[in-house]
């Protein structure tokens, strides 16, 4: 492609629709509480920082991170909520159930994000693709009264592009023939998948918006940019080379856990009580996947948020929490300080391999392997209809006596409050509290 030569495409080769909550969790809790719509508020209230804002904060100059202190000097009328991510969790099940009535072909990105595939829907719909993502988010707005924005074209970097064009409750399309004047007004930067270093690169060959970067030739690409920075290249150009992954995710690199607590504590077993409990629920889904770690490293992080790590090498790979107990115990005591507050703590289970390739050596004991799989089996199974942690190693206890948040930071969300007729503590049911105006 010569540098000067337009992007023409066919209209819609193909249609990817990229849907994208606005403001999450925020949005979540305004839904239930529609007193807190158009009020600055943010979620995090147990971790003392904002975890999530709403676009009236964020106009007031709150951001992710920052300090809830710090938060309500910058808008003093600010409300600050504890994070309830059980809600959020089905909220957004919710969302992605209203997606699949319109296409078999969800791929769930992230818990506020959706790639859906619409290539070749029109004539069920009897109408375009700009029309059907309209529906999809008039759907979700009705049904779960969640602002939803959305951009439509013909890869799903152009319409990640599309959805973040004009939030919130945006819906761009971009069509082949109206890509070039699109993208003419994205920086490079901005571009999904594309991050300062590489950004930085493009601006020294004079590549500063995403149209700059889809009109360099391909022997351009392929000499300074690598694979992943070739695939974006291709799907700027309207060529869909990343597919919409339908499938559930089962394949993991690794697993890792964290938990923060408040107030901050210097008590050793309360600690390494996070971290128990944190290898408790990394190995839990570990075995969900039937996979198993061959290192663990182990992080803490202080009061003043600085951190510390340790990794330790497994003799075998294993998910199972008596088995790794020991290592985490050494690797904890590695870093440890006595005299330091500690406020997070951390689990990775690294190295993962699927259980049924583990090559067992001549020094393992066949039967005791065994044991421990039927142990877990029965455990798992009793999680499974009493709920998580109805059986849990002694280590984790100091975890559960003791409530996460303590003090002014220690309210806790509507849901673990205000339950159900028939729900308990461990049995809920899978539907989001709603208060929605008709």
């Amino acid at each position: 492609m010569a540098n000067d030569q337009p992007i023409t495409l066919s209209s819609w080769p193909r249609a990817i629709l990229h849907v994208d909550v606005d403001a999450f969790f925020t949005s979540c809790e305004q839904a239930i509480h529609p007193e807190l719509k158009g009020k600055p508020l943010i979620t995090g209230k147990e971790r003392g920082i904002v975890a999530a804002m709403s676009y009236e904060a964020k106009a007031k100059g709150v951001v992710r991170g920052m300090r809830i202190f710090e938060a309500k000097k910058a808008c003093p009328r600010l409300i600050a909520l504890p994070s309830d991510y059980e809600t959020y969790s089905l909220f957004s099940v919710r969302m992605f159930d209203i997606l699949r009535r319109f296409s078999p072909d969800v791929e769930e990105y992230s818990i506020d994000e959706a790639f859906v595939d619409l290539t070749g829907l029109r004539r069920i719909h009897h109408t375009g693709y700009p029309e059907i993502s309209g529906q999809i988010q008039e759907a979700v707005q009705k049904e779960l009264d969640l602002s939803v924005s959305c951009g439509v074209s013909l890869s799903k970097v152009l319409a990640k592009i599309g959805s973040k064009l004009n939030k919130p409750h945006g819906l761009v399309a971009i069509p082949g023939d109206r890509i070039h004047v699109v993208i003419a007004q994205v920086p490079v930067e901005k571009v999904w998948g594309i991050g300062p270093n590489t950004s930085a690169l493009l601006r020294k060959f004079g590549v500063t918006t995403a149209l700059d970067f889809a009109r360099k030739n391909e022997a351009f690409v392929q000499k300074h940019l690598s694979k992943p920075y070739q695939i974006i290249w291709n799907e700027l150009n309207g060529r869909a080379v990343l597919r919409v992954e339908t499938e559930a995710k089962t394949e993991y690199q690794s697993i890792s856990k964290t938990r923060t607590f408040t107030p901050p504590s210097g008590d050793k077993e309360f600690v390494f009580g996070q971290v128990s409990k944190n290898l408790e629920n990394a190995c839990i889904k570990a075995r969900r996947y039937k996979l198993a770690a061959r290192r663990l490293l182990i992080f803490l992080r202080r009061q003043d948020f600085k951190e510390s790590g340790a990794e330790v090498k497994l003799d075998r790979p294993s998910a199972y929490p008596s088995e790794l107990m020991g290592p985490a115990r050494i690797g904890f005591e590695s870093i440890y300080r006595p005299e330091a507050l500690y406020r997070l703590t951390g689990i990775v289970l690294a190295g993962l391999v699927r259980r049924d390739e583990i090559q067992h050596t001549l020094f393992d004991e066949p039967a005791q392997i065994e044991r421990m799989q039927r142990i877990y089996e029965c455990i798992d199974n009793l999680s499974d209809r009493f709920g998580k942690h109805v059986v849990l190693h002694g280590s984790s206890l100091p975890a559960n006596q003791q409530a996460q948040h303590e003090g002014d930071r220690g309210d806790v969300p509507q849901r673990k409050t205000e339950l159900f007729k028939g729900e308990t503590e461990r049995q809920r049911l899978g539907m989001p509290v709603l208060k929605i105006k008709v």
